[in-house]
Order: C-alpha cells, then sequence, then structure tokens
C-alpha cells in the first residue's frame, strides 16, 4: 500500500513543470502535473496513444484540440473541479495555465481492454 498527499511537496515558486507518476500499470498511468504559466509551445501537438482523463484540480488552464474531420480549432477552459476525457490521438495542446497560481493536474492515461 501507498499513500500520498496530491496537493502535498509543491515547489513555490515552481521553477518549471513537474511531472509524477503515482500509479502505472500496463493498462493505466495516473499522474500529477504542476504548471504554473507552461504551455505547449506554439506548433507543437499532444497525439497520444493512450486516452487521457484530466481533472484540474486548483488553478486554471486552457486547451485547445484540433476537431479531426474539420481541422477547426476547439478552445476549452478548465478550472477547479472541471474534467475531461481526450480520446487517444484527438491531437489538443496546452495554450495556458495560470501564470502566477499553481496549476494542479490529476491525468489518467488508459487503454482500451478488450472484454470477451
Amino acid at each position: 500500500m501507498h499513500t500520498g498527499n496530491l496537493l502535498g511537496q509543491i515547489p513555490s515558486p515552481l521553477p518549471s513543470e513537474v511531472f509524477a507518476d503515482l500509479v502505472s500499470t500496463n493498462n493505466v498511468r495516473i499522474e500529477r502535473i504542476l504548471s504554473q504559466g507552461q504551455q505547449t509551445p506554439t506548433g507543437e501537438w499532444f497525439d497520444q496513444d493512450e486516452h487521457e482523463w484530466v481533472l484540474l484540480v486548483q488553478g486554471e488552464a486552457i486547451l485547445v484540440f484540433i476537431t479531426p474531420d474539420t481541422g477547426v480549432q476547439e478552445r476549452v477552459h478548465l478550472g477547479p473541479g472541471d474534467y475531461i476525457n481526450i480520446p487517444a490521438h484527438l491531437q489538443h495542446r496546452v495554450e495556458w495555465t495560470h501564470p502566477t497560481e499553481t496549476t494542479i493536474w490529476l491525468c489518467v492515461y488508459y487503454t482500451n481492454r478488450i472484454k470477451h
């Protein structure tokens, strides 16, 4: 058994984005990310093999998605308690995180399992 605190051990000020795996198995990975003003570099997009469920615990962020069929960009603003499920291979990026408040993300990466 392993215990911890999602809101603990947060450096201040945050020198760079901080990533920490909380749980990792063959089918699921749970990660805490700390951001403060970081964003995905312009022109770069995430295109992941895994699905990603994201809960914004604290702070604010704006995500941008590319709609697969049309190529239209959609912006989604997240605040504390907001969550989103991002399907595998849906191109997305972090456009903005709060510059003075630490944004705490809880991300669950998972793959589909075949049910028999």
